[in-house]
């Protein structure tokens, strides 16, 4: 494979703050490292490539907007007649959007497959012909990347491949979430979020497949001791709360009775995402589904404990870390936030157990295993040699 020249897509480059956007950047930079021979070329959209390209790694602009027919029409025709163009040996599209149809091999990155097996997340005809779309192509894909086992089960199951073309990279924590490095920022993030003095956190999205609804119930448990000492902080963009599959959740903090102990502070910068872990207390992740639970590695790397619902893929990535409790339980993760709260030793331990799990998830490791599968690809392509009569 010296040499090969692979294209990546980078529809998802210039949004970081997506689980896709970190992916290709850290996918792009990990390989630079760990196969300085690959001849990385990155398809972007639009006219005019962004300024922070890793050194080494070539830029092709492939024109076109960025609305989601844009999208489309990227993936289905700029994308592949871009690595033509290129005369590249082998693509990639580092999330869940191939191309029906390509000049080389192409692997597909499949991170979850949430619109199968959660139907209102792909609402109305021209989310679900954009599903039948790309699933079709994952199908024809020469092989699929995924992120953990519970996730390879899912894609194998619903997408009807062969377990064989299905492979496992696992994501891992940034290196800037760090329980020291950085806490000089702590300070002044606590500022510009007015953050309390102690607070049990979580970060991210807010639909019903997060279940939060479960986190505010179980917050209930935990105000009669320690609600005013101990506030429950929300970070993430506010939606139109109430319009599927967003639950009117200020609605039920106030039916709970948490209006004062509920502290709503909105989208976190990415550079201060690491101060809100580390200064955190407890880091509370109620998911009922994930492809992989980054914000649990995240969480455990900046030396919070994790307290999160007992699915397949958190078992996966936490391990023995984190305190695990029974989904949908409002009772238990109020318990087991109270325990940690009020156990120094019990959050310590877990602390410890958490900083050891997340060094087990690596990027440099990714990218080697992702270079692996190209390489195994690029093999399968070639035509056998020609054998003298």
């Amino acid at each position: 494979m010296t040499g090969a020249r692979i294209a990546i897509s980078g529809w998802f480059w210039d949004q970081p703050y997506t689980g896709s956007g970190q992916v290709v950047r850290q996918i792009v930079a990990g390989l630079r490292r760990a196969a300085p021979e690959l001849q990385l070329v990155l398809v972007l959209p639009g006219t005019t490539a962004p300024s922070d390209i890793p050194e080494g790694v070539e830029t092709i602009c492939a024109g076109g907007g960025r609305s989601n027919l844009d999208k489309v029409w990227f993936e289905q025709r700029r994308f592949p007649a871009a690595v033509a163009r290129v005369r590249a040996d082998l693509a990639h599209v580092p999330y869940w959007g191939g191309p029906l149809s390509s000049p080389v091999p192409v692997v597909v990155s499949v991170l979850d497959v949430i619109p199968l097996l959660m139907p209102e997340y792909a609402p109305g005809p021209l989310a679900r012909l954009y599903v039948s779309l790309q699933r079709a192509a994952a199908r024809g894909a020469s092989h699929i990347i995924t992120i953990s086992e519970a996730a390879r089960a899912d894609v194998v199951r619903t997408l009807g491949v062969p377990a064989e073309r299905v492979s496992v990279t696992r994501l891992a924590a940034d290196e800037r979430f760090h329980p020291r490095l950085g806490a000089e920022r702590d300070a002044a993030v606590r500022e510009k979020y007015h953050l309390p003095e102690r607070f049990v956190l979580y970060m991210g999205g807010f639909d019903t497949r997060k279940q939060v609804s479960q986190l505010i119930s179980a917050y209930t448990f935990v105000a009669r001791p320690l609600g005013d000492e101990v506030p429950l902080v929300l970070a993430g963009a506010q939606p139109a709360w109430g319009q599927p599959p967003f639950p009117d959740l200020p609605a039920e903090v106030a039916a709970a009775g948490l209006e004062h102990i509920v502290r709503w502070i909105g989208r976190v910068d990415e550079a201060d995402k690491p101060a809100l872990y580390r200064m955190a207390e407890v880091f509370a992740f109620p998911s009922r589904y994930e492809g992989f639970g980054l914000p649990v590695l995240e969480a455990m790397a900046s030396g919070t404990p994790v307290v999160a619902n007992a699915i397949p893929v958190i078992e996966e990535v936490a391990g023995e870390a984190a305190y695990l409790v029974r989904a949908e339980s409002a009772r238990e993760m109020g318990a087991a936030i109270l325990s940690l709260l009020v156990d120094p030793a019990l959050r310590e331990d877990l602390s410890t157990r958490g900083l050891g799990q997340a060094t087990r998830f690596q990027w440099r490791r990714t990218a080697r295993e992702t270079a692996a599968i190209y390489r195994r690809v690029l093999d399968a392509a070639r035509p056998p040699a020609a054998t003298s009569s």
